[in-house]
């Protein structure tokens, strides 16, 4: 059975941030992942994570200023300078956290740009950002995101796009980051993308579709991909990237499973 970590941005919210290490430890899970930690000092998130006995599995780059509504930096032209800055701070966090993996954001699609420019420019920050991130033996994410209900406008919105862009970005230390709700949507056909490209992928997310509730709440077969998972021997980690239908414990039926 994969290892499961549990996404603290989704999981237990009714409880503050800090509360969330203790409850992810106490539901069973061994590892946590969220969008940012960057509101709060590293380490304090530390001690969070060593009084919980947890690994820190993932968290993301800053996407700008996300309350106005930006989703990453990487494809975006002009936005190089700041881009770099959040390398580095994510990788100051990573080092504190002892955290391997790091998701770069694509961004939005800039109007006044055409499609090579945004690839150019994510392409040379992907490259810049691996760099940085192979003197500290971290791993950078990249996720296709649907654009079609969750992200409107998402730039890196297509799985197969997604691989082209390993290929293009040509680093051994940039993965796919698979999340297997947005890959429902954007395209299907999950059990043959994992089975060809699981030596591509660095990282995996889950939720059901529709609604991105709890494993069981819809169309997707995730005890068949599990046993696929185990078969082709994955040995990384699966982030519940999930919105409880009610309580997050009252939801975790399909992991006892």
């Amino acid at each position: 059975m994969p290892k499961f970590a549990a996404n603290l941005s989704f999981l237990f919210a009714d409880v503050a941030f800090p509360e969330r290490f203790q409850r992810a430890a106490a539901a069973g899970f061994k590892g946590v992942e969220y969008l940012f930690p960057y509101d709060y000092p590293a380490h304090d998130v530390a001690d969070w994570l060593k009084a919980a006995d947890l690994e820190q599995v993932l968290f993301n780059l800053s996407p700008g200023d996300w309350a106005a509504g930006e989703r990453g930096l990487a494809c975006l032209p002009h936005r190089q300078g700041e881009f770099a800055e959040s390398v580095e701070q994510a990788i100051n966090y990573a080092m504190v956290l002892d955290c391997e993996r790091l998701h770069c954001m694509a961004g939005l699609r800039p109007a006044g740009h055409d499609e090579a420019e945004l690839e150019e420019t994510f392409i040379a920050n992907l490259r810049y950002a691996a760099d940085r991130c192979a003197t500290v033996g971290v791993t950078l994410m990249i996720e296709p995101i649907n654009s079609r209900i969750d992200m409107p406008g998402y730039w890196l919105d297509d799985v197969a796009k997604g691989f082209r862009l390993l290929d293009a970005v040509d680093r051994s230390n940039v993965k796919l980051q698979y999340d297997i709700y947005h890959a429902q949507i954007i395209a299907g056909d999950l059990a043959r993308t994992l089975e060809a490209n699981l030596h591509r992928i660095g990282h995996i997310q889950i939720a059901d579709n529709p609604g991105r509730h709890e494993p069981g709440s819809g169309e997707i077969n995730y005890p068949f991909l599990f046993e696929l998972l185990d078969r082709l021997g994955y040995d990384g980690w699966v982030g519940c990237e999930y919105k409880p239908k009610t309580t997050t414990e009252a939801g975790l039926g399909w992991m006892s499973a």
